[in-house]
């Protein structure tokens, strides 16, 4: 086995930089919903479609970009993905017009799947066959420095400052991201597009269904509920406004804690790992619940939310991959489109939940519903077996989106 260098590529340590801005974008709002809301004069259930519209835009955008882009030059494709971002936040920033908000979160979840796609291609190339897996897990740790840093940050921001401040942040950072990009990421040579017929042919696996399903159930409840954790913290439970990014870091801590638990069980135990984590965000959900009118209860089983709703995703990119056999590389893009599937479903429904006589308790009681039904998926799985099978070899990516992008932000 070749000896792995000390130091991988600075176009890799770039990569990860636009990896957790665009990874910070998303949740950001969550913290900040009743400013938002009361700027733009619209109730709060309301304000949280811009986390539902930016799930909705990362749908589409990782599968749909993957293959929109397979013929384009791939630093072009990664200043264009982040030019655009920036300009999607500045129109944001500017803009006094919900609806003009609600379409720029859209165009910047398509240009963080665009951006996503090629970055893993890249990093694995740059950094070789024998530090893949070590480019590829930095590129990763930039989203979940964004889970555990870029949203609570951005949050103190918005409530020291206004709710446009972490949108002119991100617009700025991203501007100069593109610029290094442009600057750093080398010429490549000419390469054959991969085969989209063989990608939707490996679509015809139950299984891969069986996990996405999961994958949608799990994450949508969970995330559904970190939506509208702000008017939970604030309006039931009593916690102050200016401990919220505290409160969101320890998610974020929580999520990191709980993938590397995932990460170590996970090879040898795939759906018992995933039984646990559903079950157990499960039952922290209905507590949430149950006990979220008292600041500590609500901030303790806020923080385990994070750590059981991610103990999964470690397994799920893998069977994935693994049902998908030889052309995994659309399945692995669909995984991500899964979780932001339940993520959209789930936070339309958390919000209507929200304005009805459960108030503030509403979006936890529709997580814990979603997370329940993960169930079902799970079942069929052990009926058949399928995650008995060996797992699969670590490789590196091909020359389309590779890998999930919900997932990986706890990874």
């Amino acid at each position: 086995m070749p000896d792995r260098p000390r130091k991988l590529p600075f176009v890799v340590w770039v990569l990860a930089v636009g990896t957790f801005l665009m990874g910070s974008t998303e949740f950001v709002v969550a913290g900040l919903l009743p400013e938002v809301a009361g700027d733009l004069e619209v109730s709060v259930s309301r304000a949280g479609l811009l986390i539902t519209a930016f799930a909705a835009g990362m749908i589409v955008g990782p599968p749909a970009m993957a293959i929109a882009t397979l013929r384009l030059p791939r630093r072009s494709t990664l200043v264009l993905a982040l030019a655009v971002f920036s300009v999607g936040h500045v129109v944001a920033a500017l803009s006094s017009s919900f609806t003009v908000v609600l379409v720029s979160r859209v165009a910047t979840a398509l240009a963080t799947g665009a951006f996503w796609c090629v970055a893993t291609v890249v990093a694995a190339s740059a950094a070789g066959p024998a530090a893949t897996s070590r480019a590829l897990g930095l590129l990763m740790g930039g989203l979940t420095v964004a889970n555990v840093v870029g949203v609570p940050l951005g949050a103190w921001l918005g409530h020291a400052s206004d709710w446009r401040g972490p949108f002119w942040v991100l617009a700025v950072l991203s501007a100069c991201a593109a610029a290094v990009v442009g600057r750093f990421i080398p010429d490549e040579p000419e390469r054959r597009p991969p085969s989209v017929r063989a990608e939707f042919a490996a679509l015809r696996q139950l299984r891969v269904w069986l996990v996405l399903g999961f994958i949608a159930l799990l994450m949508g409840g969970v995330l559904a509920t970190y939506s509208y954790i702000s008017p939970l913290l604030t309006d039931r439970a009593g916690v102050p406004v200016d401990a919220i990014p505290l409160v969101l870091a320890g998610y974020g801590v929580g999520a990191v804690l709980g993938t590397a638990i995932g990460g170590r069980v996970g090879d040898a135990r795939p759906l018992a790992t995933m039984i646990g984590s559903a079950g157990s965000a499960t039952l922290v959900l209905l507590l949430l619940v149950l006990f979220s009118t008292g600041p500590v209860p609500t901030v303790v089983l806020s923080v385990l939310l994070g750590v059981t709703g991610f103990v999964a995703t470690p397994v799920l990119g893998a069977l994935v991959v693994r049902f998908a056999s030889s052309a995994p590389t659309l399945a692995s893009a669909l995984s991500s489109a899964a979780s932001n599937v339940g993520v959209t479903l789930g936070s339309w429904i958390a919000g209507l939940a929200l304005t009805s006589s459960l108030r503030e308790a509403g979006p936890a009681l529709v997580g814990t519903v979603a997370a329940a039904l993960t169930a079902v998926p799970l079942t069929a799985l052990a009926l058949t077996r399928a995650t008995h099978d060996e797992a699969p070899a670590l490789k590196a990516p091909d020359d389309s989106c590779p890998g999930p992008l919900r997932e990986s932000a706890g990874s």
